[in-house]
């Protein structure tokens, strides 16, 4: 039971993120500690060694640090780095390719949608929501791909594959 509660919440929070992202270009910090905090309960609770709850947090420590790297170089938002390693901290060691790959895969092809849209289809043709996409100044709202990301990785995820196994 407790294990469905953690999995709505999380793919709640990562849905918050990108709908925020997507039509402000911010992703709220309470929605990467939210899913920071949710994580070590849930994976307790689901029987993790205290351990292993701390390996996924000293590697999503790391995933931060190397997101503030990235940031620093302008390369992704500094929201992106701390939903990044939000959903690290879920994914640990042992599901972050799938996640780290669909994220990727995701923030390729919508750079690209977004950057030929950019090209083609004029500044103030849809409503605001859509609208500030389309401005060349604003950046891609990575939070979309990271969502995608964490949304595929989830029959991956340790502590969470379980409520999706069907009897």
């Amino acid at each position: 039971m407790f294990e469905t509660i953690a999995l709505a919440a999380y793919v709640g929070l990562v849905l918050f993120a990108a709908f925020s992202d997507a039509s402000r270009l911010i992703i709220p910090n309470w929605v990467s500690i939210a899913l920071t905090a949710i994580f070590p309960v849930a994976a307790l609770i689901a029987g993790a060694p205290l351990l292993e709850v701390g390996l996924h947090l000293v590697f999503a420590f790391g995933v931060l640090a190397l997101g503030f790297i990235l940031f620093q170089f302008n390369i992704i938002g500094g929201g992106d780095a701390k939903l990044l390693a939000a959903v690290s901290v879920w994914t640990g060691f042992t599901a972050f390719m799938p996640f780290i790959l669909w994220t990727a895969i995701a923030g390729g092809v919508m750079a690209l949608a977004l950057l030929t849209a950019r090209s083609f289809i004029p500044v103030g043709t849809y409503p605001a929501f859509v609208d500030h996409l389309l401005k060349k100044q604003n950046g891609i709202p990575y939070g979309v791909a990271i969502m995608i990301g964490a949304l595929m990785a989830i029959p991956s995820l340790p502590y969470l594959s379980s409520p999706l196994t069907l009897p």
